[in-house]
């Protein structure tokens, strides 16, 4: 697909941490990958919410407590995942 130039506002304190970790390569090529990773990322949760319509269509409505359940799962998870990425940087 052709490239597209776009004009962005964008967090400096984020811009500048990405300029100094891509170094000399592409700046552009840096955002372009963030974009897909993102698009993937989104592509993925719908694919689960039409899973989810689905289920429910053949199996009733999940019950409350259940997803009280999936929410805890989640929010240790991201709890976790927050905590490993401070560790790493």
């Amino acid at each position: 697909m052709p490239r597209e130039k776009v004009t962005l506002t964008l967090d400096g304190g984020n811009l500048q941490e990405l300029r100094r970790l891509v170094g000399a390569r592409s700046l552009s090529a840096a955002v372009d990958s963030a974009i897909l990773a993102y698009l993937v990322r989104l592509r993925h949760l719908s694919a689960v919410d039409e899973w989810l319509v689905e289920l429910e269509r053949e199996h009733g409505p999940v019950p409350p407590e259940t997803l009280d359940w999936a929410a805890r799962l989640v929010e240790d998870w991201e709890a976790g995942r927050t905590k490993r990425r401070r560790q790493v940087s």
